[in-house]
């Protein structure tokens, strides 16, 4: 059995930048116990002062695209030039059956022995966008343990990359040239929400391909209405194998960042997360307590089958469900 502290062992353990409390504190965070979920929230809360320090990434991008590889040469400068690191690396991999878990923190070897820096592999499970349902209070604790720069690896399955978006200060989208039309894997969507653009593996005899793939984007891009950040997305090449590039990428971020202070949308965007998290961990919690209602789940136990024949319903279950849990309350 796992040792349990009391919130306020936690919490120094956090503040103090002790790494096994910090990774015991993120798997507490992730649990699924009713006594977890309490235990968890009750930390939260109260390293919630320590927080906001940080710079928050979010890095996407298609399976193939190099994106363990990126992060572990972008985390490398970043602690060279003296920041503290924390990637919070989403594994594809099964809740059930874990996985390759470790699999992300193999690839980036190197960084995962800088004391600087500290990487925390976390399943997605079932959760769209490719991201832990608990990455925000991961994140959360990696700010108050003094982390100057978090970085979310998502797993950049195709699925709505908004959770990813909805949580970061920077949306960084890599990309790959060389690998057909460019222009022809442009998702609209996940292009309108990248705040800059990496286009990845420029070096070698791709060099040319990634010029000509910056030159596409840039041009897809202009045809883009600005958001209301009125920011224009940024395209550059990078290779973590030559290290060129990611020095750039780095400035890109510097220069977002002052430029949305300076407009006041850092902090107004920040702001809107924060509602945001609040609908989901309603939506969430009133889902766990429905399912766990008895009435709900003798209804329920009772008339999958016949929703899976087709004998009834799915929108008629679900209702009846409901009027029913409301009645017992």
């Amino acid at each position: 059995m796992r040792k349990r502290f009391t919130v306020q062992e936690y919490k120094e353990g956090v503040l103090s930048g002790d790494r096994s409390r910090l990774s015991q504190a993120i798997t507490l965070a992730e649990s699924a116990l009713e006594s977890d979920l309490k235990l968890a929230s009750d930390l939260v809360q109260e390293v919630l002062p320590y927080t906001g320090n940080s710079i928050r990434i979010g890095i996407t991008g298609v399976p193939g695209v190099g994106k363990s590889t990126f992060i572990e040469a972008f985390g490398q400068l970043l602690v060279d030039s003296g920041k503290s690191v924390a990637v919070l690396a989403v594994d594809p991999s099964s809740q059930k059956s874990k996985g390759s878990i470790l699999g992300d923190k193999t690839q980036m070897e190197k960084l995962a022995g800088d004391k600087r820096a500290f990487i925390r592999p976390s399943p997605t499970g079932s959760t769209l966008g490719g991201v832990s349902s608990k990455t925000r209070e991961a994140m959360l604790l990696c700010e108050a343990a003094g982390f100057d720069v978090i970085l979310i690896e998502t797993v950049g399955v195709g699925q709505s990359e908004t959770a990813v978006k909805s949580m970061v200060d920077f949306f960084l989208l890599l990309m790959l040239a060389g690998a057909g039309d460019e222009l022809q894997g442009i998702k609209k969507g996940i292009m309108e929400m990248a705040d800059g653009v990496v286009i990845h593996k420029a070096d070698g005899d791709n060099i040319a391909n990634a010029k000509r793939a910056k030159s596409s984007y840039e041009n897809a891009l202009h045809l883009f209405p600005l958001g209301e950040n009125n920011w224009s997305t940024p395209v550059i090449t990078a290779s973590s194998m030559t290290k060129e590039g990611l020095n750039d990428s780095w400035e890109m971020i510097k220069k977002y960042k002052d430029k949305m202070q300076e407009s006041g949308f850092w902090e107004s965007n920040r702001a809107s997360q924060r509602l945001s998290w609040l609908d989901e961990n309603l939506q969430f919690l009133l889902g766990k307590f429905f399912l766990e209602d008895q009435q709900v789940q003798k209804i329920l136990t009772k008339n999958r089958k016949r929703v899976e024949n087709g004998e009834l319903s799915p929108l008629a279950l679900a209702r009846d469900l409901i009027h029913t849990f409301l009645r017992s309350k």
